[in-house]
């Protein structure tokens, strides 16, 4: 009973982590970054592509993506053609905590697998 309970407590924050950043992209960000089109922002797979083409660490990319959404910029931008394209991002009130559990979950997670055809 006790290395159950003890698997419990180590597996929960993975899960709640994992769940939380599902929850806080898919409740926010796919409203504009549909996952496999682009429409009215570049689709997800091409931002996760592109930034972690350029941000190949799990560290970097969080830190990268997770300051450039906090206050967006076309200077910064690695994504100059999208900007041409829909413009640029508008500044969002979302907090460093809450931008680096959905960077976290855009890193780790493979869209091309994602069930939704959006």
């Amino acid at each position: 009973m006790l290395k159950k309970w003890m698997l419990t407590l180590l597996i929960t924050p993975t899960l709640y982590s994992d769940t939380l950043g599902a929850l806080l992209f898919h409740g926010n960000c796919s409203t504009c970054h549909y996952i496999k089109e682009d429409k009215s922002a570049p689709s997800m797979m091409k931002v996760r592509q592109r930034y972690k083409t350029a941000f190949t660490q799990k560290k970097e990319f969080v830190a990268y993506m997770s300051q450039w959404v906090a206050n967006p910029s076309a200077e910064r931008s690695i994504m100059q053609d999208e900007i041409q394209k829909h413009g640029l991002m508008p500044q969002l009130a979302f907090d460093e905590e809450v931008l680096k559990e959905i960077t976290t979950y855009i890193y780790e997670t493979d869209f091309s697998k994602e069930s939704t055809l959006r």
